[in-house]
Protein backbone atom coordinates (compact mmCIF):
# COMPACT_ATOMS: atom_id res chain seq x y z
CA UNK A 1 0.00 0.00 0.00
CA UNK A 2 1.21 3.35 -1.22
CA UNK A 3 3.47 5.14 1.93
CA UNK A 4 1.74 8.54 0.92
CA UNK A 5 -1.03 8.38 2.69
CA UNK A 6 -1.65 10.75 5.24
CA UNK A 7 -5.19 10.93 6.29
CA UNK A 8 -6.91 7.63 7.09
CA UNK A 9 -11.30 8.36 6.69
CA UNK A 10 -13.60 5.98 8.72
CA UNK A 11 -17.05 5.20 7.94
CA UNK A 12 -19.12 5.62 10.89
CA UNK A 13 -22.29 3.52 11.05
CA UNK A 14 -21.38 -0.64 11.04
CA UNK A 15 -17.57 0.33 10.71
CA UNK A 16 -16.95 1.60 14.19
CA UNK A 17 -20.35 0.60 15.43
CA UNK A 18 -23.69 -1.28 15.20
CA UNK A 19 -26.10 0.78 13.25
CA UNK A 20 -28.17 -1.18 9.94
CA UNK A 21 -29.33 -4.33 12.37
CA UNK A 22 -31.41 -1.34 14.47
CA UNK A 23 -32.77 -0.12 11.39
CA UNK A 24 -33.69 -4.08 10.41
CA UNK A 25 -35.09 -4.49 13.66
CA UNK A 26 -36.94 -1.13 13.52
CA UNK A 27 -38.62 -2.00 10.03
CA UNK A 28 -39.61 -5.46 11.65
CA UNK A 29 -41.51 -3.64 14.60
CA UNK A 30 -43.11 -0.92 12.13
CA UNK A 31 -44.35 -3.89 9.91
CA UNK A 32 -45.88 -5.53 12.66
CA UNK A 33 -47.83 -2.63 14.19
CA UNK A 34 -49.60 -2.37 11.05
CA UNK A 35 -50.51 -5.77 9.66
CA UNK A 36 -54.13 -5.01 9.78
CA UNK A 37 -53.39 -3.12 6.94
CA UNK A 38 -51.23 -5.20 5.28
CA UNK A 39 -48.88 -7.98 5.16
CA UNK A 40 -45.18 -7.26 6.72
CA UNK A 41 -43.43 -7.71 3.56
CA UNK A 42 -45.92 -5.75 1.59
CA UNK A 43 -45.00 -3.66 4.56
CA UNK A 44 -41.65 -3.47 4.67
CA UNK A 45 -41.42 -3.13 0.88
CA UNK A 46 -43.13 0.20 0.96
CA UNK A 47 -41.40 1.63 3.55
CA UNK A 48 -38.15 0.73 1.55
CA UNK A 49 -39.85 2.77 -1.65
CA UNK A 50 -40.90 5.58 0.88
CA UNK A 51 -37.27 5.91 2.03
CA UNK A 52 -35.84 6.08 -0.76
CA UNK A 53 -38.11 8.38 -2.86
CA UNK A 54 -37.54 10.90 0.83
CA UNK A 55 -33.82 10.60 0.14
CA UNK A 56 -33.59 13.70 -1.47
CA UNK A 57 -35.64 15.74 0.76
CA UNK A 58 -34.25 14.44 4.53
CA UNK A 59 -31.62 12.65 3.48
CA UNK A 60 -29.87 9.47 5.88
CA UNK A 61 -30.18 9.10 9.42
CA UNK A 62 -32.66 8.07 11.95
CA UNK A 63 -34.69 11.47 11.73
CA UNK A 64 -35.20 10.74 7.99
CA UNK A 65 -36.51 7.39 8.64
CA UNK A 66 -39.02 8.12 10.89
CA UNK A 67 -40.47 10.45 8.89
CA UNK A 68 -40.64 7.90 5.96
CA UNK A 69 -42.28 5.60 8.42
CA UNK A 70 -45.04 8.07 9.55
CA UNK A 71 -45.84 8.59 5.92
CA UNK A 72 -45.36 4.97 4.64
CA UNK A 73 -48.33 4.19 7.65
CA UNK A 74 -50.40 7.16 6.82
CA UNK A 75 -50.23 5.69 3.14
CA UNK A 76 -50.74 2.16 4.03
CA UNK A 77 -53.62 3.13 6.04
CA UNK A 78 -55.54 5.49 3.96
CA UNK A 79 -54.78 8.15 6.74
CA UNK A 80 -57.16 6.23 9.19
CA UNK A 81 -53.70 5.30 11.53
CA UNK A 82 -55.17 6.09 14.97
CA UNK A 83 -52.83 8.43 17.17
CA UNK A 84 -52.06 5.23 19.28
CA UNK A 85 -50.51 3.67 16.22
CA UNK A 86 -49.08 7.18 15.13
CA UNK A 87 -46.96 7.42 18.26
CA UNK A 88 -45.71 3.85 18.55
CA UNK A 89 -44.27 4.65 14.98
CA UNK A 90 -42.50 7.73 16.40
CA UNK A 91 -41.57 5.52 19.51
CA UNK A 92 -39.45 3.01 17.26
CA UNK A 93 -37.70 6.06 16.35
CA UNK A 94 -37.20 7.04 19.45
CA UNK A 95 -35.97 4.29 20.70
CA UNK A 96 -33.53 4.18 18.14
CA UNK A 97 -32.10 7.30 18.98
CA UNK A 98 -31.53 6.40 22.26
CA UNK A 99 -29.89 2.85 21.58
CA UNK A 100 -26.22 2.15 23.50
CA UNK A 101 -23.12 2.61 20.80
CA UNK A 102 -21.59 -1.13 20.45
CA UNK A 103 -17.95 -0.89 19.17
CA UNK A 104 -16.93 -3.17 16.15
CA UNK A 105 -14.63 -5.60 17.94
CA UNK A 106 -11.00 -4.15 17.04
CA UNK A 107 -11.88 -0.82 16.50
CA UNK A 108 -10.29 0.71 19.75
CA UNK A 109 -7.58 -1.56 19.38
CA UNK A 110 -6.46 0.14 15.52
CA UNK A 111 -7.24 4.00 16.11
CA UNK A 112 -4.82 3.68 19.32
CA UNK A 113 -2.29 1.74 16.73
CA UNK A 114 -2.82 4.50 14.18
CA UNK A 115 -3.32 7.83 16.23
CA UNK A 116 -0.21 9.87 16.38
CA UNK A 117 0.76 8.19 12.59
CA UNK A 118 -2.06 9.63 10.48
CA UNK A 119 -4.56 12.56 10.79
CA UNK A 120 -7.54 10.42 11.57
CA UNK A 121 -11.50 11.66 10.48
CA UNK A 122 -14.60 10.43 10.46
CA UNK A 123 -16.59 11.00 7.79
CA UNK A 124 -20.33 9.51 7.44
CA UNK A 125 -23.53 10.29 6.21
CA UNK A 126 -26.49 10.79 8.45
CA UNK A 127 -27.71 13.48 10.49
CA UNK A 128 -25.29 15.56 12.05
CA UNK A 129 -26.43 16.41 16.06
CA UNK A 130 -27.41 12.13 15.77
CA UNK A 131 -24.09 11.32 14.68
CA UNK A 132 -21.77 13.76 16.63
CA UNK A 133 -24.01 12.16 19.88
CA UNK A 134 -22.95 8.84 18.72
CA UNK A 135 -19.53 9.79 18.17
CA UNK A 136 -19.63 10.92 21.66
CA UNK A 137 -21.35 8.08 23.49
CA UNK A 138 -18.73 5.88 21.45
CA UNK A 139 -15.90 7.25 23.45
CA UNK A 140 -13.69 7.62 20.11
CA UNK A 141 -14.05 11.33 19.79
CA UNK A 142 -10.44 11.54 21.46
CA UNK A 143 -8.64 9.66 18.35
CA UNK A 144 -10.08 11.59 16.04
CA UNK A 145 -8.98 15.00 14.21
CA UNK A 146 -12.53 16.21 13.21
CA UNK A 147 -16.13 14.24 12.09
CA UNK A 148 -17.08 15.08 8.50
CA UNK A 149 -20.78 14.42 8.04
CA UNK A 150 -21.83 14.36 4.24
CA UNK A 151 -25.00 14.62 3.20
CA UNK A 152 -23.80 12.02 0.06
CA UNK A 153 -21.02 10.07 -0.42
CA UNK A 154 -20.09 10.33 -4.28
CA UNK A 155 -16.62 11.34 -5.98
CA UNK A 156 -17.59 14.78 -6.04
CA UNK A 157 -18.15 14.95 -2.18
CA UNK A 158 -14.48 12.95 -1.70
CA UNK A 159 -12.99 15.47 -4.01
CA UNK A 160 -14.78 18.27 -1.74
CA UNK A 161 -13.59 16.34 1.19
CA UNK A 162 -10.29 16.28 -0.33
CA UNK A 163 -9.83 19.85 -0.98
CA UNK A 164 -11.20 20.81 2.24
CA UNK A 165 -8.25 18.39 3.96
CA UNK A 166 -5.87 20.24 1.24
CA UNK A 167 -4.47 16.75 0.12
CA UNK A 168 -4.05 15.04 -2.86
CA UNK A 169 -6.18 11.55 -3.58
CA UNK A 170 -3.17 9.36 -3.20
CA UNK A 171 -2.87 10.98 0.31
CA UNK A 172 -6.36 9.80 1.34
CA UNK A 173 -7.44 5.99 2.93
CA UNK A 174 -11.10 5.42 3.51
CA UNK A 175 -12.33 2.72 5.53
CA UNK A 176 -15.86 1.47 5.35
CA UNK A 177 -18.45 -1.01 4.82
CA UNK A 178 -20.29 -0.01 1.81
CA UNK A 179 -18.71 -0.48 -0.95
CA UNK A 180 -21.47 1.81 -2.71
CA UNK A 181 -20.32 4.61 -0.31
CA UNK A 182 -17.02 4.28 1.13
CA UNK A 183 -15.08 2.53 -1.57
CA UNK A 184 -16.06 2.96 -5.27
CA UNK A 185 -16.22 6.16 -5.16
CA UNK A 186 -12.51 6.63 -3.74
CA UNK A 187 -10.81 4.31 -6.27
CA UNK A 188 -12.71 5.98 -8.77
CA UNK A 189 -11.12 9.66 -7.59
CA UNK A 190 -7.69 7.60 -7.27
CA UNK A 191 -7.46 7.49 -3.49
CA UNK A 192 -7.07 3.77 -1.65
CA UNK A 193 -10.16 2.19 0.36
CA UNK A 194 -10.26 -0.86 2.27
CA UNK A 195 -13.79 -2.53 2.55
CA UNK A 196 -14.39 -4.21 5.92
CA UNK A 197 -17.64 -6.25 4.84
CA UNK A 198 -20.88 -5.68 7.61
CA UNK A 199 -23.25 -8.79 7.84
CA UNK A 200 -26.17 -6.37 7.39
CA UNK A 201 -26.53 -4.18 4.51
CA UNK A 202 -29.17 -1.71 3.38
CA UNK A 203 -30.59 -2.39 -0.30
CA UNK A 204 -29.58 0.77 -1.29
CA UNK A 205 -26.11 0.35 -0.63
CA UNK A 206 -25.77 -3.17 -2.88
CA UNK A 207 -23.84 -2.54 -5.98
CA UNK A 208 -23.45 -5.10 -8.57
CA UNK A 209 -20.83 -8.18 -9.21
CA UNK A 210 -19.71 -6.29 -12.46
CA UNK A 211 -18.43 -3.59 -10.22
CA UNK A 212 -17.23 -5.42 -7.48
CA UNK A 213 -15.27 -7.33 -9.91
CA UNK A 214 -13.95 -4.19 -11.83
CA UNK A 215 -12.66 -2.34 -9.12
CA UNK A 216 -9.20 -2.82 -7.68
CA UNK A 217 -9.42 -2.42 -3.54
CA UNK A 218 -8.36 -4.39 -0.53
CA UNK A 219 -11.25 -6.52 1.41
CA UNK A 220 -10.38 -7.78 4.88
CA UNK A 221 -12.38 -9.94 6.96
CA UNK A 222 -11.98 -7.84 10.64
CA UNK A 223 -11.02 -4.25 10.72
CA UNK A 224 -7.74 -5.21 12.33
CA UNK A 225 -6.63 -6.93 9.54
CA UNK A 226 -5.96 -3.31 7.73
CA UNK A 227 -3.01 -2.79 10.37
CA UNK A 228 -0.81 -5.79 8.55
CA UNK A 229 -2.05 -3.66 4.73
CA UNK A 230 -1.26 0.02 6.46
Amino acid sequence: MTTEIKVIAFDADDTLWVNETYFREAEHQFAKLLTAYETENKIEQELFKTEIRNLGLYGYGVKGFMLSMVECALEISNNNLKPTLLNNVLNIGKEMLEKPIELLDGVEEVLKALQGKYKLIVATKGDLLDQERKLEKSGLMQYFHHIEVMSEKKERDYKKLLSHLEIEANELLMIGNSLKSDILPLVKIGATAIHVPFHTTWAHEEVSEREQSTTAYATVASITEILKLI
